[in-house]
């Protein structure tokens, strides 16, 4: 694991494991109030927020957006995936966890990594909060027990929100079971009715036994 990953609720015997992933140029730092937020609502999970392993800038990123376009985005989030992988894995092996009760909360590109590891053959988690996310192509499976909750403002210029809008018809319609929360007058961030969005949303869906 990253000795930059930060540990922001580690019970001695955790019931559930949240893992959150931050944005391209950011660091697992920048989710730690997110994370602070939560916690009281979560008093048996074991959170930590995760640091992505390639620098940009002041910053870190699952994989470089220089040049990227929506033909070439596939490869790159498939080429940083194992990486990705091996992050929650090791968390889980050392909170004794399974992906049963895992939960991946990902912004923007973190929501990007999250969402497109529902479609692997062997998912990691049973639930993913996709924060001012996408995902890298249009869903194109949907592996049994995985929760996915879209969370999106309106006013999102770097992904519109119509991205998540498709998404939520495209997994509806392979039987996923899927929502969406959008906000107005919001942009590219996260505000106290997120926090509360993921709060009812953890609430209605706790996780599946391991």
């Amino acid at each position: 694991m990253n000795v930059q990953d930060l540990i922001l609720q580690r019970p001695a015997s955790p019931s559930q494991l949240v893992l959150l992933f931050h944005g391209v140029g950011s660091s697992a730092r920048d989710l730690a109030p997110l994370g602070e937020a939560l916690a009281p609502h979560l008093p048996g999970a074991a959170m930590v927020s995760l640091q992505a392993p390639e620098a940009v800038g002041p910053g870190w990123q699952w994989f470089s957006v220089q040049g990227v376009t929506e033909a070439n985005r596939p490869a790159r989030v498939a080429a940083a995936m194992p990486g990705f992988l091996q992050a929650i894995g090791q968390w889980q092996a050392a909170c004794a966890m399974a992906p049963g009760q895992t939960t991946l909360i990902g912004f923007s590109q973190g929501a990007i990594m999250a969402l497109e590891s529902t479609q692997l053959d062997s998912p990691p988690a049973a639930r993913v909060i996709a924060l001012s996310g996408r995902f890298a192509r249009p869903p194109r499976t949907v592996p049994a027990a995985i929760r996915t909750h879209l969370m999106h403002g309106d006013a999102d210029t770097v992904m519109p929100v119509q991205l998540v809008v498709d998404a939520l018809a495209q997994l509806q319609g392979l039987g996923a079971v899927a929502t969406l929360d959008r906000f107005a007058g919001l942009g590219h961030s996260i505000d106290g009715r997120v926090v509360d969005a993921i709060v009812r949303r953890l609430g209605e869906t706790p996780p599946a036994s391991p």
